[in-house]
């Protein structure tokens, strides 16, 4: 069970009505968020501020849309020593991810609102990554893109622009590893049936997002998006860098590029210094998970 609080609105008087009258009892120390970007949506934990442990079966039991609350992926941000805040990725099925864009900019954001800046840096498995608002939007700095076979990683060295997989693929890393094809119409492709093969084919060791996409225009595709140890998401912001450095490298685009994703607009820039994705955030509502909730975990 899980007890609500709205961040904005008259929805937000209404759940104070009900807990003042009695229909929500405030919870120990077992807070979180929720919050999207472009509907590839997140829990976020604030280990700073909370008693909540995160281990691969409070992750699984988090990630059931049915039975928890429901995420692509959960990120925890804890004190950094270095940066402003460090930040770890789960899946829904309860395994780590070594990186999660969208995640990455709707924590800054959070993250500047509370301090009252416009830049900060996060620690993540990717380096330290700036971060800053631009107007209504939060551009990120995911890095430099992963362009070798062992660091990808791939289980052996083949040509990262043409995979020996039926459909000519490309490979990337951007701190986590990806299968790019393009296509003549992304919308046509049956991800749910396309995806889980692709994620577990043998030349990748860690298995890989995968990502779909047609050039609908100069430095403009669309795409979807397959994600490991999820499925398919409305968006992905390591895809969406991988995706824009595969297309430059295959010649289909510049080195910025806007993407079109199911979820909506993401713009990637892949600049000296790394590969810069903007695009909107929303944090949705804030929580408290019940006692039952967690015992039922023991």
């Amino acid at each position: 069970m899980v007890v609500a609080r709205a961040v904005k609105g008259d929805s937000c008087d209404i759940l104070d009505s009900l807990q003042y009258a009695g229909y929500m009892q405030p919870m120990g120390n077992a807070r979180f968020m929720k919050m999207h970007g472009l509907g590839n949506d997140f829990v976020v934990i604030d280990a700073r501020t909370t008693e909540l442990t995160v281990t691969p079966a409070l992750a699984r039991a988090l990630g059931d849309r049915h039975r928890g609350v429901g995420f692509d992926q959960l990120a925890v941000i804890e004190s950094g020593q270095d940066s402003d805040l460090d930040l770890t990725f789960w899946n829904s099925d309860g395994s780590t991810a070594g990186a999660c864009g969208n995640a990455t900019r709707c924590v800054a954001r959070y993250e500047m609102d509370r301090l009252g800046t416009d830049s900060l840096g996060l620690r993540t498995e990717r380096g330290i990554l700036a971060a800053h608002r631009q107007g209504d939007l939060v551009a990120v700095n995911m890095g430099h893109p992963q362009l070798t076979w062992d660091t990808v990683p791939l289980a052996q060295d083949v040509d990262l622009l043409h995979l020996p997989i039926d459909g000519d693929p490309v490979a990337t890393g951007m701190g986590n590893p990806h299968c790019s094809f393009f296509v003549e119409d992304a919308e046509a492709i049956d991800l749910a049936a396309f995806g889980p093969g692709v994620e577990h084919h043998p030349l990748y060791p860690e298995r890989t997002n995968v990502q779909v996409a047609h050039v609908v225009g100069p430095d403009h595709l669309r795409m979807r998006v397959w994600e490991r140890g999820v499925g398919v998401t409305l968006a992905s912001g390591s895809s969406s860098c991988a995706v824009a450095v595969a297309a430059h490298r295959r010649g289909l685009t510049g080195r910025q590029v806007r993407l079109d994703l199911d979820g909506g607009r993401i713009d990637i820039d892949w600049r000296d210094d790394g590969v810069w994705m903007t695009g909107a955030t929303a944090h949705v509502f804030d929580a408290e998970l019940t006692p039952a909730f967690l015992d039922s975990l023991a």
